[in-house]
């Protein structure tokens, strides 16, 4: 017996728990010095690549949904460090706004502004600091355990005194501009929080709600008449001024038959409504008196629903004249109150219209409103109605469901409410914004057409919040000569303080204590305050491409790093919130494009394509998926995703990605490593260096398509095409490495003897491996270093510590081969096409049959087959490879037309059709059904053009025989089975049962075997067992083997051989280890 070979490799567990791994590996890039190695390396490179990382709301901890945009920054960023590029490795942090208030009030029991002013702004503020500080260091970790490489000493805060100075010197510039005004508004409104929403943040929180509707008569002043209005907002009617009506649309005048409340005293009554809206707004019976336009009823003076109150006295209601009046619901006549609706208030400037508004910040009826002040909007609904009923002009309510907007924080009903805010006028800039969208690339491509929408329709922007936490505008106003001055940096509110600065200094520019300041008026000289409001949130993450790049400090630093080559950020909404934000900002200071390529994503669902909530119990939560399903299989989710499609997530997903290509990866650098474990194969040993023109065609071969693989992929990722990426890898790595290149070569890896063969064999499939870890560091960065480790580290311990600090690989030319990639790709390709036939005739591969048969319109096609013949008949168990000079022998297609789909269509032309259809080839007919294209031919001197469904194909196939084909080459298998063919299938399906009962035994390997069975003596298979034990012998390593009792084996298994289940007993005897 002979020493065991010395283990260079170390064996690898094919069932790897990856979660844990990952974990361990985490603690060694941070504890050895990989990621601080990994920053620095290209320092200085004289190449930069800028990524400006969107900031993460630091306000909870990470979901699964985040993790998706995390994975595309670290992809791009990694694989620009392996290319060599200097970058800034910059993570960032949104810090500011309502939703860290929100959280900070429910911890604190807050229910109101009221409530915060009396716990204290200062203490209100420092708790949401306190709060982004915690958050984001979770966030830190968690980034971290998805495998991202940042500079994490060196992340931006939207709430550090850099971003909000930077903020200050961008809304001086728009001041100077005079693009910056005060303005009053009717705008979407929270009475929860206190404060309005821009346009922007509106569409964020839209649901599905409930409200109490209700249709209400309008008495008409010069006629024993009124109008039906109708109304989702009853609290509303106590501002009403004006009802509208659509000048071209048709009206009419009707009488009731009978109130839709069921009140009998009202049958009677004349109405006024749309024509359109009579058949769905009327209950009951009515008879038309008359018909008339719209524009008759222009003019026309109504008592209001509520005239009683003092708000609205001195109101003359009449009717108004608008184009954009519907009666799809409704009645066609639109109630009007300016103080309450957006469109309502633009009207009013239009037309004229006096201004009834009714509530303050909270939602509650201010005085001039009777027994309704005091009263929140949100509960009035019900004695709203039963005041209208009261007064007899309530002619239904209903509950009503409908698309409602909410706070997207809160979810509170938003209202509209006539307010003063601080806006930007964007007409000036409107026009060059979208010249530089024009500019940037979008990805996808309808990105650039959403964006120059938004910015064709968008309002000015609306810059204050009425709330503590957030960016204090430096507006400051003068209430004695009504001037407005902006303050543009710290310095230059230091030399025009006339108050407070002392106070201030050394605290964050944020309420309270830059209120503290006072400045003189630039016009009077007045002593004046700053305005109470903060910044709208979109203001803080916008001007990052300026404040985080030290545009105020280091103007030429910053030029090297702006514009940025490079965001990602999920598409829904940021086309009018952070896209917008830094367009708009970058238009202001420096009319340039603040990005050069912009990649959006969709949105993330559970696995059954809904949303995620916790509410509904299907949301995940990050940590809970790395532990579970690891960092790696997430990442390669999302990195094979179409990115303009919403992502399924879930668990059973996870599992499906890591059996469709983690494991199959794992399997193979396994094979290799435990193989190589097992014969002490030495990569360094100059013995073991086979030349590349010695080595075998299949090695040649998986050489030549990794060269191909490696060009695929750094196209794609140079193309930020992720999933072009993934799809490239997977394919080289599941169907033509593992399903292929090992599988046709396990015999080269399994025998005893170590020569240059196998030698070859380890030398090309190493080679492979060590390229893979590379091209998927940036994808699966555990993974690949956890490989890379094993594969190159093991062997030379002075190579580079990790893959991640390698350069990306270059494809090598004089590997690649292009005449065999050919070759190969036609025998492929006839091979899944045999697969296909063994299906369809349901023969199982371990199924010796006599032959395949393959027809190729390129001869070159078949030349190449028949070269490499000895792969197609061993991979598909076939005996001997025929040519087939005529295809229809084995495989004849008749056509016929879909009479039920081609019938009701082409009526008396179907004849022509069919007799132009028999006239056709059908195999050329067949071949274009199936490849999904239509079929163009002429009948009766028409061109006709016939989708795959309007047309029939019967396949008849040569009996004995089972055809697949596709395109331009066709395979048919000779099915009929031989007494030697069947007793050889047996054999192989024993061989089959013994292997899977060595890994239940938990057999190593290398272990050989003493194999006992137990079988009925003279069956068929006991007679192919018999035949075939040598070959049973070598290839379950059973030294000793032969039929008997199997009580004595170590381990008892049941194995299925055909229709037979065969009882077999295994005992471990030694190890190929000790006959070497």
């Amino acid at each position: 017996m002979t020493n065991a070979p010395a283990r260079m490799f170390r064996e690898v567990d094919t069932r790897a728990d990856f979660p844990a791994m990952e974990r361990e590996r985490l603690g060694w890039w941070y504890s050895s010095g990989v990621v601080e190695q990994y920053l620095t390396k290209n320092d200085g490179s004289g190449t930069r690549w800028s990524f400006l990382d969107g900031p993460i709301t630091a306000n909870n901890p990470m979901g699964v949904h985040h993790a998706w945009g995390r994975t595309y920054k670290d992809l791009w960023v990694r694989y620009h460090t392996m290319l060599g590029h200097e970058q800034r490795y910059q993570n960032g942090f949104d810090c500011q706004g309502l939703w860290v208030e929100v959280e900070v009030e429910k911890e604190l029991g807050l229910g109101s502004k009221r409530e915060i002013e009396e716990f204290g702004i200062d203490r209100f503020v420092n708790l949401c600091k306190e709060r982004v500080r915690k958050y984001s260091g979770i966030q830190t970790e968690q980034t971290k355990r998805l495998g991202n490489f940042m500079d994490w000493d060196n992340s931006y805060y939207t709430m550090s005194d850099v971003n909000n100075y930077t903020i200050w010197h961008f809304l001086k510039t728009c001041h100077e501009r005079g693009w910056i005004y005060k303005g009053d508004d009717v705008m979407p409104w929270c009475p929860r929080c206190g404060t309005g929403l821009s346009e922007m943040e509106l569409v964020e929180g839209y649901q599905d709600r409930t409200h109490r509707s209700v249709y209400v008569e309008f008495p008409l002043v010069d006629e024993d008449a009124a109008l039906l209005v109708w109304t989702t907002t009853p609290w509303t009617l106590t501002s009403n001024v004006a009802a509208a009506v659509r000048p071209d649309l048709d009206y009419v005048k009707i009488r009731d038959g009978g109130r839709g409340t069921g009140d009998g005293e009202s049958a009677g009554r004349v109405l006024y409504l749309a024509r359109e809206a009579a058949r769905h707004a009327l209950r009951g019976g009515y008879e038309v008196l008359a018909e008339l336009k719209g524009a008759e009823l222009a003019g026309r003076v109504y008592r209001g629903p509520f005239d009683e109150l003092p708000a609205e006295q001195g109101v003359q209601h009449r009717v108004i004249l608008w184009d954009d009046v519907a009666a799809d619901e409704g009645t066609g006549i639109v109630h009007i109150a300016p103080g309450c609706g957006k469109e309502d208030y633009g009207l009013a400037k239009e037309q004229g219209l006096q201004i009834v508004a009714p509530i303050d910040e909270f939602g509650v009826y201010i005085d001039g409103f009777d027994w309704l002040t005091g009263m929140a909007v949100g509960d009035v609904a019900g004695p709203i109605v039963r005041n209208l009923r009261e007064k007899d002009i309530l002619y239904r309510d209903h509950d009503y469901t409908h698309r409602y907007p909410t706070c997207w924080r809160c979810k509170t009903d938003l209202v509209f409410r006539l307010v003063d805010e601080w806006f930007i006028d964007v007409d000036p800039m409107r026009e060059r914004m979208q010249e530089i969208t024009r500019e940037i690339r979008w990805i996808p491509g309808f990105g650039e057409d959403r964006e120059i929408d938004w910015l064709r329709n968008m309002d000015n922007w609306m810059i204050s919040k009425k709330r503590y936490w957030g960016l204090a505008l430096p507006i400051y106003e003068c209430q004695s000569c009504g001037n407005f001055d902006v303050v543009g940096s710290k310095d230059e509110l230091r030399e025009r303080a006339v108050e407070g600065w002392v106070e201030f200094e050394g605290h964050s520019p944020h309420r309270p204590w830059v209120d503290a300041v006072k400045i003189a008026c630039s016009q009077c000289g007045a002593t004046i305050s700053r305005i109470k409001d903060v910044g709208n949130p979109w203001l803080d993450a916008g001007i990052v491409p300026f404040s985080t790049m030290g545009y105020t400090e280091d103007r030429e630093e910053w030029s090297h790093w702006f514009p940025a080559d490079f965001i990602t950020e999920s598409f829904p909404g940021q086309f009018r919130n952070w896209f917008y934000s830094m367009l708009a900002q970058s238009t202001a200071l420096v009319n340039e494009p603040p990005y050069k390529t912009v990649l959006g994503f969709a949105l993330l669902r559970d696995e059954h394509g809904k949303e995620m909530h916790k509410s509904a119990g299907n949301a995940i939560w990050f940590d809970d998926a790395a532990d579970k399903m690891g960092s790696d299989v997430m990442r390669w989710l999302y990195c094979s995703h179409n990115p303009t499609v919403n992502l399924n997530f879930g668990y059973h997903i996870g599992d499906e990605v890591r059996r469709r290509f983690i494991l199959p990866l794992w399997n193979s650098y396994a094979f290799f490593a435990n193989y190589a474990a097992l014969d002490g194969f030495d990569p360094t040993d100059p013995a073991n260096a086979v030349p590349l023109e010695e080595r075998t065609l299949l090695d040649r071969w998986i050489l030549s398509r990794l060269q191909g693989v490696v060009d695929d992929v750094r196209a794609c990722l140079d193309d930020f095409d992720a999933q072009g990426a993934t799809r490239a890898l997977e394919r080289f790595v599941v169907d033509e490495l593992s399903n292929w290149y090992i599988r046709r070569n396990r015999r080269r890896f399994w025998k005893t003897e170590a020569d240059r063969d196998k030698a070859a064999a380890y030398q090309t499939l190493r080679e492979a491996l060590v390229t893979l870890t590379m091209l998927l560091a940036p994808f699966l960065p555990f993974t690949s270093e956890e490989m890379y480790d094993n594969l190159v580290r093991s062997v030379d311990p002075e190579a580079t510590v990790s893959v991640h600090l390698l350069d990306y690989p270059l494809a090598d030319a004089a590997k690649v081969d292009a005449a065999l990639d050919r070759d190969m790709a036609a025998l492929l390709a006839a091979v899944n096409l045999g697969r296909s036939a063994r299906n369809k005739a349901s023969v199982k591969v371990r199924q010796p049959l006599p032959a395949a048969l393959v027809w190729a319109r390129d001869p070159e096609t078949y030349a190449a087959i028949e070269r490499m013949q000895d792969q197609l008949l061993d991979e598909l168990n076939v005996k001997a490879l025929g040519h087939i000079d005529d295809p229809s022998v084995y495989a004849t297609y008749v056509i016929r037309p879909n009479l039920s789909v081609l019938g009701p269509k082409y009526g008396k032309a179907l004849g022509g059709i069919r007799a132009a259809l028999a006239e056709a080839d059908p195999a050329r007919v067949a071949a274009t059904v199936r490849a999904g294209e239509s079929l163009e031919l002429v009948a009766g001197g028409e061109a006709y053009s016939l989708t795959p469904d309007e047309l029939l194909v019967d396949v008849r196939e040569r009996e004995g025989f089972n055809v697949a084909e596709e395109g331009d080459l066709l395979v048919a298998l000779d099915t009929t089975l031989t007494r030697d063919l069947i007793h050889e299938g047996l054999a192989r399906d024993f061989i089959r049962g013994v292997q899977d009962a060595r890994k239940e035994a938990g057999l190593r390997v290398e272990d050989t075997i003493r194999l006992a069975w137990q079988t009925e003596s003279g069956t068929e298979v006991a007679q192919a067992i018999d035949r075939h034990l040598e070959d049973i012998a070598a290839e379950t390593l059973a030294r000793e083997a032969a039929p008997g009792w199997v009580e004595a084996a170590a381990w008892e298994a049941e194995v299925k051989v055909g229709a037979e289940k065969v009882t077999i007993g295994i005992t471990r005897i030694g190890s190929l280890l000790d006959e070497r």
